[in-house]
């Protein structure tokens, strides 16, 4: 899904004094096995773990080249529960909680990230990430307004990372089929476009209640 951008870890600093000693390395550490050696993985974290984003990092657990290593999210009950997650899919206790996503950016070791928090978070978070240098994969809609879109497009092409949007309407195979069926005029000339959308579910109650000790509200808003 990525390009790999890792640095070696300063593997070449002491791999001469690392060679004056016999050692064992398992087949899957050189990423034979069917395995991907972990020098050749691609470190991602996860901004926004609620049920979509959770949705999304388990298609990065599945990746055999990938490997989450933190989570961020501000209900820390969400938090717990995430880590749990990811650490039963390895069988450790290895990932890293955030509160803050930007402590969770400053990581030298993570290349890529999952952005799926609150619509109004998305492009504040993706254009810190660009800063930091991480590819990324952001849940629609990409922000609120334009002007964030166009700011977010600005900072990747500066800083050269790479940027997926999860519209999943425009890369599913019916829907890469329907477009190519249109262009090349395979149903004849287009001349209406209909454009519908279900209706939402009913919102919550408007009655004022008290913050819930796990979420960081004013880091929300």
């Amino acid at each position: 899904m990525f390009d790999k951008r890792i640095e070696r870890r300063s593997f070449l600093k002491g791999a001469a004094g690392a060679l004056a000693f016999p050692y064992v390395v398992s087949s899957a550490a050189l990423g034979r096995a069917g395995a991907v050696a972990p020098s050749n993985k691609i470190v991602v974290g996860a901004i926004g773990v609620g049920p979509q984003g959770t949705g999304v990092m388990r298609n990065f657990l599945g990746q055999k080249d990938a490997q989450v290593v933190a989570v961020c999210d501000l209900k820390s009950n969400v938090l717990a529960d995430r880590k749990k997650l990811v650490d039963k899919h390895y069988g450790g206790v290895g990932c890293a909680t955030y509160h803050d996503f930007r402590e969770l950016l400053a990581r030298k070791d993570i290349d890529a990230v999952l952005i799926a928090t609150t619509d109004h978070w998305h492009a504040l978070c993706a254009i810190a990430a660009a800063k930091a240098g991480k590819d990324m994969y952001v849940e629609k809609p990409m922000s609120v307004g334009f002007d964030e879109d166009q700011a977010l497009r600005a900072a990747c092409k500066r800083y050269g990372v790479l940027f997926q949007f999860g519209t999943q309407q425009r890369s599913s195979r019916q829907f890469l089929l329907a477009c190519e069926l249109v262009r090349n005029e395979k149903i004849g000339k287009l001349k209406t476009i209909n454009v519908w959308s279900p209706p939402s579910t009913k919102g919550g109650s408007t009655e004022v209640v008290p913050v819930p000790d796990w979420l960081d509200y004013e880091m929300w808003l």
